[in-house]
């Protein structure tokens, strides 16, 4: 099966059309790197609850970034054909934007497959967290524009947004 538009074999997909996890026990294991960023908008009420310590349940930010390290080691539990990865290093910032915050991840692994899932979740787990934190005050938030920024390592290279 071929990808719409692509000479590119889809890898999770066998001859018969059925899923399948992809076989990397023959690619080497190499450096690995991946970012991620996405943003969670959010109302005046809520931005000013965060910046000033005002939200009764904690410091969402500290909550979120913790979420986002967690999220990013249990990433094949929650994605089916992600592969479990011996991440190594997980980072997560969420910086203060107007309306809101900007959340970036950045993830790496020596291993024979990439990152770019476990940093997806990474961002995505940590907007939930905040969204979660702050539903009480804002109900209105929105979780978007999560997307790869980068990568590195592998055969295909390094690539950047």
């Amino acid at each position: 099966m071929k990808t719409k538009g692509s000479s590119r074999e889809l890898s999770h997909v066998d001859s018969g059309g059925r899923i399948r996890m992809v076989d990397v026990s023959e690619k080497a294991s190499t450096v690995r790197e991946a970012r991620a960023e996405g943003e969670i908008r959010m109302s005046g009420a809520a931005v000013r609850a965060i910046r000033t310590g005002a939200v009764k349940k904690g410091d969402p930010l500290q909550a979120a970034r913790l979420a986002g390290v967690m999220a990013a080691k249990r990433t094949a539990d929650l994605i089916p054909l992600c592969h479990p990865l011996a991440v190594t290093s997980v980072e997560v910032e969420l910086t203060p934007r107007r309306w809101g915050y900007t959340i970036t991840a950045r993830v790496r692994t020596t291993g024979p497959t990439g990152v770019e899932m476990e940093a997806l979740t990474a961002v995505s787990v940590a907007a939930l967290t905040v969204y979660d934190m702050l539903k009480a005050v804002d109900r209105t938030m929105v979780i978007g524009g999560i997307r790869v920024t980068a990568k590195s390592g592998g055969k295909s290279g390094d690539w950047r947004a």
